[in-house]
């Protein structure tokens, strides 16, 4: 079938009722004056009475006339035949973010009725279907709609607010400059890059769930609080339970009105397995339950050595750790805090915080500028206040890194030794000065310096810990080498799921997480959805999508018409025989 470059060009056929209208006039009859009556011939009474429409006549003037305008129309529709083997090659991005879950069905219902139409006069169409997320495989790739909708049934969309412009870069290059490219989404947007044609199918719904959870230690008993909030300028009302293997508890009504928050809090059960709070449920169901587990860090124990200048700042480090304790035993301590003794210059062997003790005292202060080398412990910390005298230095190897200069004196640097058969991988943060002639107690960047390096140890330590994690959180398990960790991953209620091919994240939807090695617990965990961005469905909406082919399209699938010339001829043709026989009868006349 031809497809017409020009429709407008059918414009043409108005033409067709106007020389109708001109043949239905009849000329007035005209008046000659003659002496004799009986010479005029009989003629009909109402041809005097002057145009008026009459029944039309045929004449070959009128079947060219109107010829000549079905030619003319045609040439200026400019049909277009289709070529053989042409393709035109459609990627659909997919908004994998979590709220598009709510609105799947419907996107896949329209994308189904507006895909075809982007077909235009190729004679196949491709599909390319990919997730906006960037570094997921492809979604769907062939030439079938019935399987493209198979595939989108199977897609989950987990994500948190991703930015789609580097999928909407690589649709474009997938199907070059005259393909299309539709991103499916549920928040309408002015405009996309790349030429791309949004399809949203989202609406603003009401949506309340969960935010976050803190637990404290009350009378002896650990309680969790668990914020609820209502995403909605209405209010509405709720219930919620605690639900374990055991059993649940009633539910409980409150009212939320709109925007607001809300706390719930209660003691956690002791000894119950797969402990979670339960929300009734609305369209967006990922935050209407709370996986929840008893909070349990890796411990950790500070060593301090003899002297007594670092007793205070052993106390203050405990204070600010969380599940940190003092151990006298050198030999099983995480973290050690010791000085450097000129006269006894025996390095520790462990993970240590090492400073220099000088009992001169006579130093004067340090000059010069001080400069922070760019790093995780030193990221956003000022020392500009830190005041340093001069001191005896410890020894520097070539293979320690410097956090701390002022002038060309290192203050702070970093020794690693990595692991051996014997000794396992050791950290020392060492202070180039005393501690005691300088102000570093009193500056907050020393403080939190100190935190992070003891944290940096833990997070390093093989040790089970429990904790209560967001979806897609990044993970860090610190297993022992050479040996495979085993996973496992529940829903809430305690149903397997499939364990994810990485675990460097927590898993996509809320539930649990085990880890183990060999017959130890790394990691037990509870998962829940807490991304309040993804739980707000305010600027949801709609819009369409333009489905009709363009230009560069239909140019690019089809071929001109091999017989216009032939038109051109015919309608010249018909134009001559019409003024032909219209002169010929004027003549006559």
């Amino acid at each position: 079938m031809p497809t017409l470059a020009n429709p407008l060009g059918l414009l043409a056929l108005l033409g067709i009722p106007a020389v109708l209208a001109i043949h239905f006039l009849q000329r007035k009859a005209i008046e000659l004056p003659v002496s004799t009556l009986f010479l005029l011939e009989r003629t009909r009474r109402d041809a005097a009475s002057g145009r008026r429409l009459e029944r039309i006549i045929p004449s070959v003037p009128l079947w060219m006339q109107l010829l000549a305008i079905l030619l003319l129309a045609w040439f200026l529709a400019e049909p277009r035949l289709q070529k053989e083997g042409s393709v035109q090659r459609i990627a659909v991005v997919l908004d994998s973010s979590a709220s598009m879950g709510v609105f799947k069905k419907e996107g896949i219902e329209r994308l189904s009725a507006v895909l075809p139409g982007f077909q235009g006069p190729a004679s196949a169409i491709e599909f390319t279907v990919i997730e906006s997320a960037p570094g997921r495989p492809r979604v769907y790739a062939g030439e079938s709609l019935d399987e493209l909708k198979t595939a989108l049934e199977k897609w989950q969309p987990l994500d948190g607010l991703t930015d789609p412009t580097q999928a909407l870069r690589l649709a474009r290059s997938l199907v070059a400059r005259e393909g299309t490219v539709i991103y499916l989404t549920d928040t309408p947007a002015e405009s996309l890059p790349f030429g791309a044609r949004i399809l949203a199918v989202g609406e603003a719904i009401a949506n309340v769930g969960f935010t976050g959870v803190s637990f404290s230690t009350e009378e002896g008993s650990l309680v969790w609080k668990a914020l609820v909030r209502n995403y909605s300028k209405t209010p509405v009302d709720r219930t919620w339970s605690l639900q374990t293997s055991n059993g649940s508890t009633e539910p409980r009504s409150f009212r939320l009105e709109g925007g607001a928050l809300v706390t719930l809090q209660s003691a956690f059960p002791e000894g119950a397995g797969n402990v979670r709070l339960v929300l009734s449920p609305d369209r967006f169901t990922l935050d209407d339950t709370l996986p929840l587990v008893a909070p349990q860090p890796k411990k950790i124990e500070l060593f301090t050595a003899t002297s007594p200048a670092f007793a205070d700042l052993t106390a203050k480090l405990l204070e600010a750790l969380d599940h940190a304790a003092s151990t006298n035993d050198a030999a099983t301590a995480d973290l050690a805090i010791t000085s450097y003794d000129p006269l006894d210059p025996v390095p520790p062997k462990g993970n240590s915080i090492v400073f220099v003790e000088d009992s001169t005292r006579t130093g004067a202060y340090l000059k010069g500028g001080i400069v922070a080398e760019a790093g995780p412990l030193l990221d956003g910390l000022n020392w500009q206040s830190l005041l340093v005298r001069e001191t005896i230095q410890l020894e520097r190897l070539p293979s320690d890194s410097v956090l701390l200069w002022q002038e060309k004196r290192p203050l702070i640097f970093l020794r690693e030794k990595p692991a051996t058969d014997k000794q396992p991988a050791t950290r020392q943060l060492c202070f180039n000065f005393d501690l005691r002639l300088s102000n570093a107690e009193n500056q907050p960047a020393f403080i939190v310096l100190l935190h992070r390096f003891a944290e940096s140890i833990r997070a390093a330590k093989v040790s089970p810990s429990r904790l209560n994690l967001e979806t897609g959180q990044p993970l860090r398990i610190t297993s022992l080498p050479g040996v495979p960790l085993e996973a496992t991953v529940t829903d809430p209620v305690g149903k397997k799921l499939p364990v994810p091919a990485s675990l460097m994240h927590a898993p996509a939807t809320p539930g649990f997480l085990t880890i183990r090695q060999n017959e130890t617990t790394l990691l037990d965990a509870a998962v829940s959805f807490a991304d309040t961005r993804e739980a707000d469905f305010s600027a949801c909406g709609k819009s369409g999508a333009v489905t009709d082919a363009s230009q560069s399209g239909i140019r690019r699938h089809t071929q001109p018409d091999p017989l216009w010339r032939v038109w051109i001829i015919l309608l010249i043709t018909a134009l001559l025989v019409s003024w032909r026989f219209n002169t010929r009868k004027t003549a006559t006349a």
